[in-house]
């Protein structure tokens, strides 16, 4: 029932290359810092990354696509990180870009053993009718397009068919946590984190602060350590901004 981890290193050290990982976070808010840091030094490559977005350029999942190691992505937007641009344009990485509600629930499908769902989210349009650039060649041209997919009337309106999505890892960031892998969030630092944790095979929890077992109030717990795998207490966190807007005064 110890699921207490040294290190990051130690608790990310087997995730092998062509691995599917969900990471949670939105911008640069909630995400696993010290697991992403880790995954940067060991070097695991040609991984496919499930997340909202992709970081900035030297921060966060950006640091794993700067290094090569991200060969596909599939998230809602491409978000302040340039070199995510880049790679997508000249055909260095496949972008699967989904609604961000639907990325959501076809997490939480994944996560509840819900195969697929219906949703009108995209219903009529690329989405839905195919034809999406996922992949580029090196000259523009595309090499991979996204497929057309079912759809279905209710009531009148048209829904499309959405399939669930699982990982073999999924690497989240929690305020606290004990030792069973009980988790807590901390206000909007919560967003993907808790749908990632249930949908994944092995789910690696990253926290500020590691607690004795007891000392969390079972009515304040978020994810149930039942679905964590692996937990560590991370140091040294950045928390930076994606960005920062302010007034003159």
């Amino acid at each position: 029932m110890n699921k207490v981890y040294t290190s990051a290193i130690d608790a990310v050290r087997d995730i092998p290359s062509g691995a599917t990982i969900l990471a949670g976070g939105f911008g640069l808010c909630g995400i696993p810092e010290n697991a992403i840091a880790a995954l940067r030094e060991l070097g695991t490559k040609d991984l496919v990354v499930v997340s909202n977005n992709c970081g900035v350029d030297d921060f966060g999942l950006g640091i794993l696509l700067r290094n090569k190691q991200i060969k596909k992505m599939i998230s809602s937007y491409v978000g302040e990180n340039k070199e995510f641009e880049r790679q997508y344009l000249t055909g260095e990485l496949e972008v699967e870009l989904t609604p961000q509600g639907t990325l959501a629930e076809r997490l939480r499908a994944g996560g509840a053993g819900i195969p697929a769902f219906y949703t009108p989210t995209g219903a009529g349009t690329a989405v839905s009718e195919g034809g999406m650039p996922l992949l580029y060649n090196p000259d523009g041209s595309v090499k991979k397009y996204s497929e057309k997919k079912e759809i279905r009337a209710f009531d009148g309106r048209d829904y499309v068919l959405e399939p669930a999505i699982r990982g073999q890892f999924a690497i989240v960031k929690a305020w606290k946590g004990d030792r069973y892998g009980n988790l807590v969030f901390r206000n909007t630092a919560m967003n993907f984190n808790p749908m990632m944790a249930t949908a994944a095979d092995v789910t690696i929890a990253e926290v500020e602060e590691l607690v004795e077992v007891g000392s969390i109030d079972p009515d304040h717990v978020h994810t149930p350590g039942i679905f964590v795998h692996r937990i560590f207490q991370g140091a040294r966190y950045e928390k930076r901004i994606e960005r920062r807007t302010t007034a003159k005064v």
